[in-house]
């Protein structure tokens, strides 16, 4: 609803009765509390990667079209590494899908487990590589799912993000007594991961908004959904949503030196003189940048999301990595991404001008 809202609104001032009864839905946010909420206990088998798994492992190694393709899956650990409880199925092409096909028959959530987790770039597909292995299927949605669990000691902060995104559940937690294949229950609203009885290992979630992110199907979901149930409730004339978590600010510290000081103002995007850190923020964003790869990724997610304008003021695609030597779907992407930056450009100054 980036561009209708008002054409609902209209129709419901006007009198029509679907319209009202639509607006009414996104006030009471039917959309966030129709869906289940992130279960009190989940039982989960282990799939257990020791050492640092840099995004690559996990992220096709080929881009395909579309390039969020569940194909990329089946590169997921495609190459052979030491020490591993698992080998792929063809070295360097295929990875161990049907090991972890057998993970998910025994009925329950498969956790990718890690003792460092998503370093490197690309994250975006390494996520939905994850995912595709660990989630579930989106109804009425084909080709794409979300959810899953990811337990890591570290987790590279961007691949938390995209994860995040996705709607799974990422946990910063000593995996140290974990093993492949390991039958735990994940405890999130306790914080503890329970292996035959025993309590394992203790975590505390990154913030309790994840569990909203969870249940809204992914924290891109839950911001534009929470902001639609707040222009809605403004149009009833109703006081704001309770329905949702709001973000704990972390305990702020004085700036204790003058280079701390100049960070201090890292807020002021979102309009408060000064944010402590671990401050969570939904900043006004004037400019966006986007390269090749992420490319098409954008641009099927803003389809997805019905986006047909850009709301930033200054949109940017670039094309760095695959410039010199483009494969044919660099050729294809080339050709046809300029346009759809330029008419979403485009769409947007028509909007601003009307």
């Amino acid at each position: 609803m980036f561009d209708f809202f008002n054409d609902v609104a209209d129709k419901a001032k006007a009198g029509n009765a679907k319209a009202k009864e639509v607006m009414q839905s996104w006030a009471e946010a039917e959309w966030f509390t129709s869906r289940p909420r992130c279960r009190a206990t989940s039982p989960s088998a282990s799939s257990r990667c020791r050492r640092d798994q840099h995004r690559r492992p996990v992220a096709s190694a080929r881009r395909l079209e579309p390039p969020r393709h569940p194909l990329h899956y089946l590169a997921m650990l495609k190459n052979t590494r030491e020490g591993a409880a698992f080998k792929p199925e063809e070295d360097g092409k295929r990875g161990p899908m049907k090991f972890i096909d057998d993970l998910k028959k025994r009925g329950h959530l498969v956790a990718y487990v890690g003792d460092v987790v998503g370093t490197g770039s690309s994250r975006k597909s390494a996520t939905n590589s994850v995912i595709w292995a660990t989630g579930q299927d989106i109804p009425f949605v084909p080709n794409k799912r979300f959810g899953g669990v990811t337990l890591g000691g570290k987790i590279a902060p961007i691949f938390f993000n995209t994860q995040e995104d996705s709607g799974s559940l990422p946990i910063e937690v000593d995996v140290s007594k974990l093993e492949m294949g390991d039958v735990v229950d994940i405890q999130p609203y306790d914080g503890k991961i329970v292996k035959n009885g025993a309590v394992i290992a203790e975590f505390k979630l990154k913030n309790d908004v994840l569990f909203d992110e969870v249940r809204a199907g992914g924290r891109i979901n839950l911001i534009i959904g929470r902001s639609l149930t707040a222009k809605a409730r403004e149009f009833l004339a109703l006081p704001a949503s309770t329905v949702f978590r709001l973000p704990q600010p972390p305990i702020a510290r004085r700036p204790a030196s003058p280079w701390r000081r100049r960070w201090w103002p890292r807020g002021r995007p979102a309009g408060r003189p000064g944010r402590a850190p671990g401050t969570y923020c939904e900043p006004k964003m004037t400019t966006v940048g986007s390269q090749d790869t992420t490319g098409p990724m954008t641009r099927d997610e803003l389809k997805d999301l019905a986006c047909l304008g850009f709301s930033a003021d200054l949109v940017m695609q670039s094309f760095c990595h695959t410039a010199a030597y483009p494969k044919p779907v660099d050729v294809k992407t080339h050709r046809e991404l300029p346009a759809f930056i330029s008419n979403a450009a485009a769409s947007r100054c028509a909007r601003a001008t009307a």
